[in-house]
């Protein structure tokens, strides 16, 4: 039995901790309101401020986990540098852990960051492409959590902090473009798909590809959110009319557990020579539990997992997820199909 610290218990950090306490694991979650379904005999709760949590009364941690949302996540990040553990961080703050790697390998600690779908899985399978076909040509990761049917004024729910997803629509979406980093404003390339059966959805550029800009060799490489249609149209209708009210957003895209949802994702790779290696990742949730908190949940539960197992895995320092060994990849692939995930596209050996 491992002792891990999990901060943050909303849909996602939720689903981690219960998973890891039914794999016999100790673990302590911090949060100001703990979902009612944290219940396990493993489970210990600290309900309060995380970021105005003393660590130093704890002994024998394993582990940490980040996933606390944005901006308090970043805090926090910067506070368990002082503890030597090992910290896996899902907060996707827009002030990455890379921004202080001296200050980190000085200290001798160990971050593996944005380990969630996207980023996260995405980096991981990119990481594959590029250690089986070299330098890509181009590649497009297209990602989102959506209500299954296109119902409601937005036709959308946030399956994460909504802040989160707002920030996403507002900050400027780096990309590359012709072997270059360049900016771009978000929300722009929209363009319609098709999605396995659900028909005719909608892609627009986000900033989503972080750690991915300058570790995987690319001509061209995008991230793009997706949608229902006519979603990110009433966003700018009203963003340009000044009618955009931050606030009543959050209780417009506030999660429904009762509605149907599901998540997609497309990770595709070209070479030099046009061979494709792409790969399709769809769930629709589970027991109770929606399709982004598995789907994220899981690549950051393989994450723990991995590293428990293996306390050597990483080296001080800052650890983007295409940093992991193929083998870890493709254990976190296995267990997401174990738990009902669907992932179509090349194995990883």
């Amino acid at each position: 039995m491992k002792c891990v610290h999990c901060f943050g218990a909303g849909l996602v950090g939720s689903y981690v901790a219960r998973k890891l306490a039914s794999l016999g694991h100790m673990v302590h979650v911090h949060d100001m309101e703990p979902s009612q379904t944290l219940k396990h005999q493993n489970l210990i709760i600290h309900q309060g401020n995380a970021l105005e949590t003393d660590l130093s009364v704890y002994d024998g941690v394993d582990l940490v986990v980040n996933m606390l949302p944005g901006e308090v996540g970043h805090e926090l990040t910067k506070k368990l540098l002082d503890t030597k553990w090992p910290i896996v961080d899902l907060s996707f703050s827009e002030h990455t852990p890379d921004l202080y790697r001296d200050e980190i390998e000085k200290r001798g600690a160990r971050v593996l960051w944005d380990v969630g779908i996207a980023p996260g899985l995405s980096n991981m399978l990119l990481a594959e492409a590029c250690r089986i076909m070299g330098s890509l040509t181009k590649a497009e990761i297209r990602v989102g959590g959506n209500p299954t049917d296109p119902e409601g004024e937005w036709q959308y729910m946030a399956p994460f902090s909504p802040k989160d997803v707002i920030a996403e629509y507002t900050r400027p979406a780096r990309v590359v473009r012709s072997s270059s980093i360049v900016t771009v404003p978000a929300l722009s390339e929209r363009h319609l798909l098709q999605v396995k059966d659900k028909g005719s959805m909608e892609a627009f550029l986000t900033d989503g590809l972080r750690s991915v800009l300058t570790t995987i060799p690319a001509e061209e490489m995008s991230e793009y959110t997706v949608r229902w249609p006519g979603h990110i149209q009433k966003f700018i209708d009203e963003r340009d009319s000044g009618n955009l009210n931050v606030d009543e957003l959050l209780n417009e895209w506030w999660f429904d557990p009762k509605i149907a949802e599901f998540t997609w994702m497309e990770v595709i790779a070209f070479d030099s020579n046009d061979e494709v290696m792409r790969w399709e990742i769809i769930d629709h949730g589970n027991e109770g539990d929606s399709s982004m908190a598995r789907t994220t949940g899981l690549v950051t539960l393989g994450c723990i997992i991995s590293w428990l197992e293996n306390p050597e895995m990483l080296p001080p320092g800052v650890h983007p997820p295409e940093s992991l060994p193929a083998e870890v990849v493709k254990s976190i692939l296995d267990m997401m199909k174990e738990n009902g995930v669907e992932i179509y596209g090349p194995n990883i050996s």
